[in-house]
């Protein structure tokens, strides 16, 4: 690891604003802020990573990649059914029903 990836990693990130539970469990909601609160630090060495000319083909691919995900999702991977791969027909029908056509069991008043 480059000494640029060591400093990005060691830089300091601010806590976020929680409340403190006394020995209590955290709910996955604080976990979820804590978790963010290091998300600019985490980013800064994913790319320094990614940058780092000693860092193994596989490993800069793999923090870009992640770099991607996360700015712009990850892509559509297509899906297939079947041993074939055979493409599935969705079939989407609308029926209409005229109350006064209705046979038998209706649910309103009849004149």
């Amino acid at each position: 690891m480059s000494q640029d990836v060591i400093e990005l990693a060691g830089e300091p990130s601010p806590l976020p604003a929680t409340k403190a539970r006394p020995r209590a469990a955290r709910t996955p909601t604080e976990i979820r802020a804590l978790a963010r609160g290091h998300t600019k630090a985490a980013l800064k060495v994913l790319v320094g990573i990614m940058r780092n000319d000693e860092a193994t083909p596989a490993v800069r691919l793999s923090a870009a990649n992640a770099i991607l995900d996360r700015g712009w999702g990850k892509a559509a991977q297509p899906i297939e059914s079947g041993e074939e791969g055979v493409e599935t027909v969705h079939r989407v029908e609308r029926v209409i029903v005229r109350p006064d056509d209705a046979g038998g069991g209706g649910a309103g008043p009849k004149a």
